[in-house]
């Protein structure tokens, strides 16, 4: 089995065609072909179900497809980890995080690490903590800023805390006090209040909901769907209240109230994440210490 034989062969199951495939990684269409016949011969297995303008995966093709991208993307951090030179000004870090982490934490680490390493160029993927652990487990990022406990624990990834960071309520300072005006707010007195919720696969969209079911109650959704700046506008323009990080509320400059909730409040767990069989290239490591001595 040859490594371009697995690209050939990831280019024709992403496609579903051969001549497109063949124009993706700059092969003629004859010799691609013939490649994915060897391959298939190697393996003793039909991978493709060849029609007139329909191509499909076998059993064994949809087997070898999650194997095959892994063996690629681990191959393409290994090559960008030999490129890089020793005084790490060359390079690449492919980060997820989720959106308020990215509102909240990171500026000022990215900042700091583009200051330090200005060559090295930082790729930041946003999304649900589900998403990122997929991603990571795949090959497609270095490091990862998840919310604990993961959605889906996985043995094939190292988790080291970074912070336990409280959530606040934020609100427009023209609306009225949450909570009957007290300087702090209980879960429970958020029963009388028009919620701004974040979309599916938010995190802290679960968690305020399951708090709010924990005290009894439905919450009430004013406007949901939104990523964290749209939930923030949206409070700022009086449509209702939210609970965010209280880090995300530090950085959101004008226009809100910021309510802590009284004890024991509501915390989440921030951890930074690697697959636990594939070390990070070398500048990975450089921000994963940044972010842990922050």
């Amino acid at each position: 089995m040859q490594f371009q034989q697995l690209q050939y062969f990831v280019a024709v199951a992403e496609t579903r065609h051969f001549t497109r495939a063949a124009d993706l990684v700059h092969v003629a269409q004859p010799s691609l072909s013939q490649q994915i016949k060897a391959l298939e011969r190697e393996l003793g297995a039909d991978l493709f179900l060849r029609a007139r303008g329909n191509i499909t995966l076998t059993d064994a093709g949809e087997a070898l497809l999650p194997l095959a991208r892994r063996i690629l993307a681990d191959a393409d951090t290994a090559r960008h980890e030999v490129q890089e030179l020793a005084q790490l000004r060359r390079g690449r870090v492919r980060l997820g995080a989720t959106p308020s982490v990215c509102t909240g934490l990171l500026p000022d680490v990215l900042r700091a690490f583009h200051d330090r390493y200005p060559g090295i160029r930082l790729l930041i993927e946003e999304g649900g903590s589900h998403d990122l652990v997929r991603e990571l487990a795949r090959g497609a990022l270095d490091l990862a800023l998840v919310v604990l406990p993961l959605p889906t624990p996985s043995p094939a990834l190292t988790t080291v805390e970074l912070l336990r960071e409280d959530l606040v309520v934020v609100s427009s300072p023209d609306a009225q006090r949450p909570g009957a005006g007290r300087r702090t707010v209980r879960v429970a007195d958020l029963e009388g209040e028009r919620l701004v919720m974040f979309r599916h696969g938010y995190d802290l969209r679960e968690l305020t909901v399951a708090a709010c079911r924990a005290e009894g109650f439905e919450p009430d959704f004013a406007v949901e769907g939104g990523e964290m700046d749209a939930v923030l506008g949206f409070v700022r323009a009086g449509l209702g209240v939210a609970v965010v990080p209280r880090m995300v509320a530090a950085r959101a400059g004008r226009g809100l109230r910021v309510t802590p909730l009284a004890r024991p409040g509501l915390h989440r767990t921030i951890a930074l994440a690697h697959r636990s069989d594939v070390a990070p290239p070398r500048a990975a490591r450089e921000l994963q210490r940044m972010l842990l001595e922050r």
